[in-house]
């Protein structure tokens, strides 16, 4: 997602007088899609894992678990709870919201049970255990006091919404993770499970998901609500739009077209790759009108849906606008890592995760996929596209540019690697990016960087995975020896990319541009703030105030009451914002002040604050055909 939108100005208003809601927007683009196995003879028993969780038994926002065992032969085994899922890049320790853990033999009696770390259970006598159970806690209400980003939380309300990312509420047994799993869900008759799952239970209390394996549970989250959904068929597959929208602002037939229209570009784009039969987008928006309600915004990626949380006083057009570029970053997560992944992807250890090298492909390829199909489908123009980039590089001169990718990404668990992980989406595009030239150049055009993802999806597939070492000598055997001298240089090296020679090979070079700025925020920096206490928006008095409030006599330090006779405080100041973004130079504004304790109102006419930033344009018409090989090839 591009930083320069009204939900991030919004978000580090906020964030600048509340500080405990540091969860900046940021289109942190996550991916549980390693590990879909359908054959279930994955295993040399007919032996499962069944979990019973009991919405109807919520007490104290906490959901009762139980998981019958299966046959163990040892006196002791230890029961996980994930410390980490797949594509997270963060240690979230799952099983610190699990209380009362207790475990029982077949006659009901408790056997002794230790715990041995934050997300794990031994339990002794293990050859006569029957089951585990535990109460599950959610993470929405009490998000100032951890960092998990909230599409990869859980949220609890009883009779209202249960978000229910499986990992959050079902663990694993040593040595057991391949078994089937069988997840019973006992529900009120009043809320329904968004999914892509099949119930194959016909009840409507009572929900049975068969899965052929822990790591496929854990890629299948289902959301509990009143039921409001769409659902459109894009060529063969189905997609199942829910949402839950806890003021009833937004619907699923609202949000459903724009969600049509780009995952038709989407498939259009993709081609020859083949997908799922169903595809599920679980959409929860944040009341934040209150405290205890989830407040990271962007998504997570599953193989067969994805979670998004966003803030519920949206406008549903800037709604559709920021799903537009969330949503169809985690659907391309279906061509990397889903179909083409390295082996600590495909075997991930949920409990000591070991980290791949090649964050680059599954996060920086797919980023580019996400800017790449909307200029390729007409969605977005050939400037906006270059805008896009532009701002990219802008941001990824922030970053360490001499870090060497592989190595920020085997390390991203811990710091100083973990500090240069959003340059994934910054500076992972880009190589993307820039690979894609190399490859147009080589092949005068008929073959671009999606080409090399079918190629190797060919190679390794879902079932195959491939050794990190290997992925570079691999990917130059399928194109050409300069893609193999950018990977070395640029991607396991430290060479910081010259942006503009590969621009140059499509004929696009850079000039300064005038872009128009927010009267709110400059470089990530506010101009306004908020009184927590009164909910009082106040021009911050400690930094140099842009033409907007220069021109109009507004003053650091005033409290702004109303703009165009419109009364704003915290509660609204999103919606101040977003009217901002269609403010024109010159029209009149009203705005109502508070200064020293005394009321006035300002009458004048709206200037727009203005930054000069680099940009890319075509320039050089004889690389034109090359270029939109580039673009709409």
């Amino acid at each position: 997602m591009r930083y320069e939108t009204i939900l991030y100005i919004w978000q580090q208003i906020r964030n600048f007088e509340i500080p405990l809601m540091k969860k900046i927007l940021v289109t942190l683009t996550f991916c549980l899609g390693f590990n879909v196995f359908t054959s279930s003879a994955q295993t040399k028993t007919k032996e499962q894992i069944q979990a019973t969780i009991n919405l109807d038994g919520i007490e104290k926002d906490r959901v009762p678990v139980t998981v019958y065992a299966p046959k163990i032969k040892s006196s002791e085994i230890v029961y996980h709870i994930p410390k980490m899922v797949p594509g997270t890049y963060s240690e979230d320790d799952f099983g610190r919201f699990i209380d009362d853990f207790k475990a029982y033999n077949k006659k009901g009696a408790y056997l002794n049970v230790s715990k041995v770390d934050t997300n794990s259970w031994k339990i002794s006598g293990a050859d006569q255990l029957a089951s585990v159970s535990y109460w599950v806690n959610d993470t929405y209400d009490i998000e100032s006091t951890h960092q998990i980003f909230s599409p990869v939380g859980s949220n609890i309300d009883a009779g209202k919404n249960i978000l229910l990312n499986t990992h959050c509420f079902v663990g694993y047994f040593d040595g057991f993770k391949d078994l089937n799993y069988k997840m019973t869900v006992q529900h009120p008759a009043t809320l329904w499970g968004a999914t892509s799952m099949t119930d194959s239970d016909a009840s409507n209390t009572n929900d049975v998901f068969n899965t052929s394996r822990y790591a496929e549970l854990v890629e299948n989250p289902v959301m509990y609500s009143k039921p409001d959904y769409s659902t459109f068929k894009v060529n063969d597959m189905e997609i199942l739009i829910a949402v839950y929208s806890p003021n009833s602002t937004h619907n699923a037939n609202e949000i459903a077209p724009a969600m049509k229209t780009m995952m038709t570009a989407q498939k259009n784009f993709l081609g020859k790759f083949n997908s799922t039969k169903k595809y599920s987008v679980l959409i929860y928006l944040s009341d934040m009108q209150v405290e205890n309600d989830a407040h990271g915004f962007g998504a997570l990626e599953h193989p067969t849906a994805t979670t998004v949380v966003m803030p519920e006083m949206m406008g549903v057009d800037e709604l559709n606008e920021q799903l537009k570029d969330v949503v169809s970053h985690e659907f391309f997560h279906i061509v990397t890592p889903l179909t083409i992944h390295s082996e600590e992807i495909q075997n991930f250890d949920y409990a000591d995760p070991k980290m791949s090298q090649h964050l680059w492909m599954y996060e920086g390829v797919t980023e580019y996929f996400a800017n790449l199909f909307q200029v390729n489908q007409g969605l977005i123009s050939e400037n906006d596209f270059l805008m896009r980039m532009a701002g990219k590089i802008s941001n990824a001169s922030a970053m360490n540019d001499t870090l060497p990718f592989t190595v920020m990404s085997a390390n991203v668990l811990k710091k100083p690697f973990k500090d240069q992980y959003l340059n994934v989406y910054e500076k992972g595009a880009l190589i993307g990016m820039c690979l894609d030239i190399i490859i147009r150049e080589k092949s005068n055009g008929s073959r671009g960087i999606l080409d090399l993802m079918q190629q190797l999806s060919l190679e390794y597939g879902i079932h195959k995975s491939f050794k990190d070492q290997e992925l570079f000598t691999k990917i130059v055997s399928l194109t050409y020896p300069e893609v193999g001298e950018f990977l070395t240089t640029h991607v396991s090296g430290g060479t910081p990319i010259p942006y503009e020679t590969y621009f140059a090979k499509m004929g696009v070079t850079s000039k300064v541009i005038k872009s128009p700025g927010n009267p709110f925020i400059k470089d990530a920096v506010p101009f306004i703030a908020v009184d927590q206490n009164t909910k009082a928006i106040f021009v911050r008095p400690d930094t140099e105030l842009n033409v907007f409030y220069t021109e109009l006599g507004i003053q650091g330090g005033d409290i702004i009451k109303e703009v165009n006779m419109k009364p704003y405080n915290l509660d609204n100041i999103y919606e101040l914002i977003q009217s901002s973004q269609i403010w024109q130079e010159n029209e009149p504004i009203s705005v109502k002040i508070s200064r020293d304790g005394k009321e006035q109102v300002i009458n004048g006419k709206t200037k727009i604050p203005s930054d000069d930033k680099v940009g890319y344009q075509a320039t050089d018409d004889s690389k034109k055909t090359l270029r939109e090989a580039w673009l709409k090839g």
